[in-house]
């Protein structure tokens, strides 16, 4: 008798730097390296991008727009 193994994917969405909601795939999110300092990855949501809600790198506290 064959035995099948079955394996579970966890799917790890991003969070929205600016409003720390969950990122879906389908949603056009951007990320992108802290422009100061380029050690922290900055998730953007499309809303946040669109309103132009500032965020904030916590490595080193740059705020852009």
């Amino acid at each position: 008798m064959a035995t099948s193994t079955v394996k579970k994917l966890a799917l790890k969405m991003p969070v929205c730097t600016s409003c720390s909601k969950l990122i879906p795939p389908y949603e056009r999110g951007v990320k992108f390296r802290c422009p100061n300092c380029g050690e922290f990855i900055i998730w953007r949501c499309y809303k946040c991008r669109q309103l132009m809600n500032p965020y904030r790198c916590p490595k080193c506290g740059f705020e852009g727009p």
